[in-house]
C-alpha cells in the first residue's frame, strides 16, 4: 500500500508508517469534535476498510493513541474517544536542550569517589546515615563550552556493575538513555529556578549567583528503592522546558 487516504479527503502521504498515518487521522477526529469524548469509534472492521490496512496496522495505530490518552478501549464493547487533558501532557528530559542537544554534547568525569551518606544523602537514598556511597561529579560541554554541571550519588553496591557503567559514559545521549529503562525502570524530576553558588559558578564559567536551571533526579529500581539521587545544573539562557499536549 503506497498511501492512507482518510474519508476526511485528505492523504497522508507515505513517508511515515501507515499505523502513524491513521494515528494522526484519528488523534484529529478526537481532538477536533468529530469524535466526541465519549463517542465510540467505528468498528474495527469498518476502519479498516476505510484506511485499506489490516487489522494488525489498526491495532498499532489504536493502541498508540490509548497510550496518548485519546482513546480507551472497553473489553467486549469497543473503542472510545477521549477529551484530551492538561495532565495528559508530557514533559521529556531531551527537550530542556532545544536543538543542540546532539551527539557533539560530551559529559566529562571531574570527580568519583567513596563517601559517606550525610543525612540529606541518606534520607534520598534511604541508606543509614554514614554508610558509604559513591559521589559523581561531571561536567557536560557543548563545543567546548561548559553548559551542565551534575553532581549524583549511587548507592554502592560492589555485585553491581552500575558504578563502572556510570565512570563510561561519555555522551550526554548515553547517559539521558541510561536513566530510563536501560539502567533504572522508574525516576523522578524535579525542576526548579535556582543561583549558581561559586562551585558551580566557577565549573560552568558564570559569575556567582547567575541564574540556572536545577534539574533533580531520584533513579530507582522496579520497587521504587532509590539507586541515585542527584542534579543537574544548566545555564539557563541555553534551556527551554517543552510539553506536549496530546499526540505527537
Amino acid at each position: 500500500m503506497s498511501s492512507v487516504a482518510s474519508s476526511d479527503g485528505g492523504n497522508l502521504g507515505t513517508k511515515s508508517p501507515a499505523y502513524l498515518r491513521i494515528a494522526a487521522v484519528l488523534a484529529d477526529r478526537v481532538t477536533s469534535g468529530a469524535y466526541p469524548a465519549g463517542s465510540r469509534l467505528p468498528s474495527g472492521s469498518r476502519l479498516c476498510d476505510e484506511f485499506d490496512v489490516s487489522p494488525m496496522t489498526l491495532r498499532r495505530a489504536i493502541n498508540l493513541l490509548e497510550s496518548q490518552g485519546l482513546l480507551s478501549g472497553v473489553k467486549g464493547k469497543g473503542t472510545y474517544a477521549r477529551s484530551p487533558e492538561l495532565g495528559d501532557s508530557r514533559f521529556k528530559l531531551d527537550s530542556l536542550a532545544g536543538d543542540w542537544l546532539d551527539e557533539s554534547a560530551e559529559i566529562r568525569l571531574l570527580a568519583a569517589s567513596m563517601a559517606k551518606a550525610d543525612e540529606k544523602v541518606a534520607a534520598m537514598l534511604r541508606v543509614g546515615i554514614g554508610d558509604r556511597v559513591v559521589y559523581l561529579r561531571r561536567l557536560v560541554s557543548y563545543q567546548e563550552d561548559p553548559v551542565m554541571y551534575h553532581r549524583e550519588y549511587i548507592t554502592y553496591d560492589p555485585r553491581r556493575p552500575l558504578v563502572e557503567s556510570q565512570l563510561q559514559l561519555t555522551s550526554l545521549h548515553a547517559f539521558l538513555e541510561s536513566g530510563t529503562a536501560r539502567r533504572f525502570p522508574r525516576g523522578e524530576l524535579t525542576l526548579t529556578a535556582v543561583s549558581l553558588d561559586s562551585e558551580s559558578a566557577q565549573a560552568l564559567m558564570q559569575p556567582e549567583g547567575a541564574l540556572a536551571l536545577r534539574l533533580e533526579h531520584v533513579f530507582q529500581e522496579r520497587d521504587r528503592t532509590p539507586v541515585s539521587w542527584g542534579w543537574f545544573l544548566m545555564r539557563a539562557e541555553l534551556f527551554r522546558l517543552r510539553a506536549h499536549l496530546g499526540p505527537e
